[in-house]
């Protein structure tokens, strides 16, 4: 069974720690992007976030919300599912929306991505 808590690189090199996961499914930890960069170093920001329960089989599902306040003005929602393979690798497969604020309701078009 899959184990969120722990460090966990993406694609693009960036990480992401969740240290405290509760009996309940919720967990909180912090993610450094490598993709936007501030003066030349990486920033940490905090995340929370909640697993769904399950038994002892099945693969657990997850959501969780990154305020990127140190260096922007946007929040990311990923949600995903927690995967092991036959060789007992681990893997987060995620999708995200990235919410940057706007000046006005006309440019709401372009805020999400």
């Amino acid at each position: 069974q899959c184990q969120l808590s722990g460090l966990w690189r993406n694609d693009q090199d960036s990480l992401m720690e969740i240290s405290v996961l509760r009996d309940n499914g919720d967990f909180q930890g912090q993610y450094l992007t490598r993709v936007t960069l501030s003066e030349g170093c990486a920033q940490i920001s905090p995340l929370r976030g909640a697993q769904q329960q399950l038994g002892e089989e099945g693969w657990p599902t997850f959501g969780f919300t990154v305020s990127w306040d140190n260096f922007s003005n946007a929040t990311t929602t990923f949600v995903g599912q927690c995967f092991v393979d036959a060789g007992g690798k681990e893997t987060l497969s995620t999708m995200w929306l990235l919410r940057e604020a706007v000046g006005s309701l006309e440019e709401d078009w372009k805020a999400t991505r």
